[in-house]
């Protein structure tokens, strides 16, 4: 069981993202990158807060909404942990809330499917 520090996070505080999303959307990515394993220790909330300067009922509300997700599990006077997958999935399901906006943004600027798709191949084809 590995104990993780309050550095493990970060926020980028001019995103669209509400702060509470940015942490979930972190702890998701570490797990898929299997830096955060089952049994790991996340930082308390306090810490958490005070390290990003937010209010920690923001953090309470991220490591809450994983609790009930499913991501974290609460151990009396150890804190919250990252709980057992019990239905491993890949890191593309990360990408799937991405992708809801963008089809979101598609569908309001009433773009055909053909052209959304011949841009994001174009897209995925550019070199970094």
């Amino acid at each position: 069981m590995a104990s993780h520090t309050s550095s493990l996070f970060s926020i980028t505080t001019g995103s669209s993202d509400p702060i509470y999303r940015q942490l979930i959307e972190q702890v998701r990515r570490l797990i898929a990158a299997a830096v955060l394993k089952p049994g790991d220790v996340l930082p308390s909330v306090r810490d958490v807060a005070v390290t990003l300067a937010v209010n920690p009922m923001t953090v309470s509300k991220a490591y809450n909404m994983m609790e009930t997700e499913g991501l974290l599990s609460r151990a009396r006077g150890v804190g919250m942990l990252v709980a057992d997958s019990k239905s491993p999935q890949g890191p593309e399901h990360l990408l799937r809330p991405t992708l809801e906006r963008a089809a979101a943004e598609a569908r309001q600027l009433e773009l055909d499917n053909e052209t959304v798709m011949a841009l994001f191949a174009k897209i995925l084809g550019e070199t970094k």
